[in-house]
């Protein structure tokens, strides 16, 4: 049986909000695995009202014990995948319209290209 099951992290939601998981859900430890991920589930619903949704763990991460560095640093401040904070570009009119008049390679080029050569999977073989 998954050692934190459900019911230690459901606890810890109830001391940080109250109320937030119904008694009865908590009486005994769930030995079926659909109900220890739901409790598991349920805290990261309190989670969410705390922390950036982003920064918590997936309910399959704690059951299976994977992924624990999300885990571990899960709502931490400086810990995890920094946010980008963009670039500011300044171009001029003069830059803007020279752009406008070169077609990027990626934009569909067909310049210098042919099918010629180019064979893919089996030859069709026709037998009398």
């Amino acid at each position: 049986m998954n050692l934190l099951c459900g019911c230690l992290p459901s606890r810890l939601a109830n001391w940080v909000k109250p109320g937030s998981i119904p008694a009865g859900k908590l009486k005994a430890a769930p030995k079926m695995a659909f109900k220890q991920m739901e409790l598991i589930g349920m805290f990261l619903g309190v989670a969410e009202t705390l922390v950036k949704k982003d920064e918590l763990f997936q309910t399959v991460d704690l059951y299976e014990c994977q992924n624990m560095v999300q885990l571990l640093t899960a709502g931490r401040e400086g810990f995890g995948k920094a946010e980008s904070r963009g670039t500011a570009h300044e171009w001029t009119e003069q830059q803007l319209k020279e752009g406008q008049s070169i077609i990027g390679l990626q934009m569909g080029s067909n310049k210098g290209a042919s099918q010629a050569g180019q064979n893919f999977g089996k030859a069709r073989s026709i037998v009398d």
